[in-house]
């Protein structure tokens, strides 16, 4: 399974962050804008969080610049610190995720990030749990509103870090949202789509994943899956080969 690359979601896939995302979005902008602001309803399923700031700046009356977006993600990231250290804190790691990953980290798969989330936020995430250990790379949503343009960013990333090209019919993305396998479609990769999050198994299999399981305690489903991808195509032998 050493030939294959996965590119994992994390809310809903990985763990359930018990609406601390949310949360800590909410209180930056009331942080930001003053605590009579309206904070409108956040649809943040398989979002990126470049596209809610773009959302959020206007319904408070700001305008959408590179500066406005920063204070936003900082001040966002220092209330995700405190939900996550909240002893209240409903978060929790999703059902068969440590088991997986310690099999495909056993049997050399490489493994990095596709997620919605900015950079360090995704970090502050995983690091709560230990899942920071599994991975050494990805693509965030710091920058680009649309989460098909994170695919490209995925596959660059995996190759300037493991300094080997990925080919997209050796890769699987994995997420809990619509968003997540059209994300993967567009790289021309397979998708594993894991009804964990807020779609259920048959939206989720509407869409035409190349599988779709009820959660990732689905071990011999997924590491099928991924030891098909492996056989579909080795990676190439260098970033200088550009035969994929």
């Amino acid at each position: 399974m050493d030939g294959c690359l996965l590119l994992f979601d994390i809310d809903g896939t990985l763990i359930d962050a018990g609406g601390a995302g949310v949360g800590a979005i909410r209180l930056a902008a009331r942080d930001l804008y003053g605590d009579q602001i309206a904070v409108p309803e956040l649809d943040v399923r398989g979002t990126t969080d470049a596209a809610l700031a773009r959302k959020l700046l206007p319904a408070m009356g700001a305008e959408v610049t590179p500066d406005s977006i920063a204070q936003l993600y900082e001040a966002y990231l220092v209330r995700l610190r405190e939900k996550f250290q909240e002893e209240s804190s409903e978060a929790i790691i999703l059902p068969g995720v440590l088991e997986l990953l310690d099999i495909l980290r056993k049997e050399g798969v490489t493994m990095g990030l596709l997620t919605g989330n900015i950079e360090a936020g995704a970090w502050i995430k995983l690091e709560s749990f230990g899942l920071d250990q599994y991975f050494s790379f990805g693509a965030f949503g710091d920058e680009h509103p649309e989460r098909d343009k994170l695919g490209p960013e995925a596959l660059a990333a995996a190759e300037r870090v493991h300094q080997r090209r990925f080919s997209p019919v050796a890769s699987v993305v994995i997420g809990d949202t619509p968003r997540d396998i059209s994300c993967g479609r567009v790289i021309g990769a397979s998708t594993l789509a894991v009804a964990t999050g807020a779609y259920s198994i048959e939206e989720l299999s509407a869409h035409d994943p190349t599988l779709a399981v009820r959660s990732l305690e689905e071990l011999e489903a997924v590491l099928d899956l991924v030891a098909g991808c492996s056989r579909a195509n080795a990676p190439d032998s260098g970033p200088g080969d550009s035969s994929a």
